[in-house]
């Protein structure tokens, strides 16, 4: 028989991760060891600084990054948050702004040039309105979560001691990236936010509609949330990725047939089943395959916005646990 392999597992706690979290749902040949970390983003930090954990929950676009610049982790095609990114980009009523191209110009707020939701925004707004990024100064307030990470030269720092909120409400800023990306709030993600009363208008009123659209044309869906695993865990245990993504897929397909029959409540299954009326029955897809074109669209749109030195190939960004033979006895 073989020994199971321990393993520490930093994963935040979703809905349709929580039997794996639990131990309800076993990952066949592992040991594992869940360490919670709240918010999920120091535990991005820790593992892309210290590589802290073995497995870990990774916001996608700090994965690309870090994984450009030599990480020794790669993911796995596992991705626990989901949601359209054409909302969010909040403006002044003064600014003038009209379209996305009416950023060009202006000094835009978001908490770091590398955040996820920064990067799909700016993607959308690139592929779909013709922006160029490079003609917006990016206004950030808070550290990079990969510190080999050079900043093409229209990002700057906010002043010592001011919030993009504070800036936003000056005038300062003509627009901001909102929600968890800084404007509406302020503080720090590992500190704690504390909310501001701010009523900006977005940038794209009838987003939803939008959305839908766009991802019938492209079949683009961006995701949140992968999930990395040492590089030396698979070279020695290769079949880790298929235990690991088996036992995410259980959990996933339990909690879509409690969203399915309305045993799901919250905040979370509110929201997933709102995006099954544009993505179909399953808004939380595992693969490589069916997330061919959202992955190579963040690749693509990190290397375009200078976040990272080079171009990545599948191959090197995911491995395919699919192919992968199980773990057995």
């Amino acid at each position: 028989m073989t020994d199971k392999v321990h393993l520490t597992l930093a994963v935040a706690e979703h809905p349709h991760t929580a039997r794996i979290r639990d131990g309800s749902i076993p990952i066949a040949g592992v040991d594992a060891e869940f360490i919670t970390v709240k918010p999920q983003i120091g535990a991005f930090r820790r593992m892309v600084r210290d590589l802290e954990f073995d497995v870990c929950e990774l916001a996608p676009t700090t994965y690309i990054i870090a994984r450009a610049y030599g990480a020794p982790f790669v993911a796995l095609p596992i991705f626990v948050v989901r949601r359209f990114h054409h909302a969010g980009m909040l403006i002044r009523p003064d600014s003038g702004i009209k379209t996305p191209k009416d950023l060009e110009g202006k000094k835009v707020g978001v908490r770091a040039y590398s955040v996820t939701t920064g990067a799909w925004l700016r993607q959308v707004f690139m592929d779909e309105y013709d922006l160029d990024p490079s003609k917006v100064t990016w206004v950030v307030d808070d550290e990079e979560h990969v510190t080999q990470l050079k900043l093409p030269p229209n990002v700057i720092h906010a002043p010592e001691g001011r919030s993009l909120a504070e800036m936003m409400a000056t005038g300062e800023l003509q627009a901001g990236v909102g929600a968890n990306a800084g404007i509406g709030r302020t503080g720090s993600p590992t500190g704690g936010w504390t909310e501001v009363a701010a009523d900006y208008p977005d940038l794209i009123p009838d987003a939803e509609a939008v959305e839908a659209d766009y991802y019938r044309r492209t079949g683009v869906y961006p995701m949140h949330g992968t999930v990395v695993v040492k590089d030396e865990i698979l070279a020695e245990h290769p079949w880790v990725a298929r235990s690991l993504y088996d036992a995410f897929s259980q959990a996933k397909n339990e909690w879509l047939a409690q969203l399915e029959s309305g045993e799901a409540t919250g905040k979370g299954a509110d929201k997933y089943r709102k995006l099954q009326k544009i993505v179909g029955p399953d808004p939380l897809p595992y693969g490589i395959e069916v997330n061919r074109p959202t992955i190579e669209a963040l690749e693509a749109t990190a290397f375009k916005q200078g976040l990272t030195p080079k171009r990545m190939t599948m191959e090197q960004l995911f491995v395919d646990p699919e192919t992968i033979a199980p773990f057995s006895q």
